[in-house]
C-alpha cells in the first residue's frame, strides 16, 4: 500500500517511465483485457507482462480481478486524471520559480 503522496509520485512516475508499461495502460484503459491477451501483443515472455501488469497495479494505475482461471486487468481513469492534476501541479510549481528567477535576472540587468 501507497503511505503517502511522495511515494504516490514516485509509484506513478515509475509505472509510466516504461513505454510497455504506458502501452499495457492505454489498452486497459480501453477496456478490460485479459492478462494473455495483452501478453500477446509484446515481443517478450508472459511472465514479463505480469510483471509490468503489476508495477501498474501498485501504482493503482489498473485493477485486476479473476475470471475462473483468467486474470482480467482494468484501467483506472480516476487515477490517471488524477496524475495528470499532480503533473499540472508541478507545472505551477515550476513556472512560478522560473518566474521568479526571470525577475531577478531583470534586475540585475538594471
Amino acid at each position: 500500500m501507497i503511505e503517502n503522496d511522495e511515494d504516490r509520485a514516485d509509484a506513478l512516475f515509475h509505472a509510466l517511465a516504461d513505454r510497455t508499461r504506458r502501452d499495457i495502460l492505454r489498452r486497459v484503459l480501453g477496456g478490460e483485457h485479459s492478462i494473455s491477451a495483452l501478453a500477446s501483443h509484446y515481443n517478450m515472455s508472459f511472465a514479463a507482462v505480469q510483471k509490468h501488469v503489476a508495477v501498474l497495479e501498485r501504482a493503482g494505475l489498473l485493477t485486476k480481478r479473476r475470471q475462473g482461471r483468467e486474470a482480467l486487468a482494468r484501467g483506472d481513469l480516476q487515477v490517471v486524471r488524477s496524475t495528470a492534476a499532480l503533473l499540472t501541479e508541478l507545472e505551477h510549481a515550476w513556472r512560478g520559480r522560473i518566474d521568479r528567477i526571470d525577475a531577478l535576472l531583470d534586475q540585475l540587468k538594471e
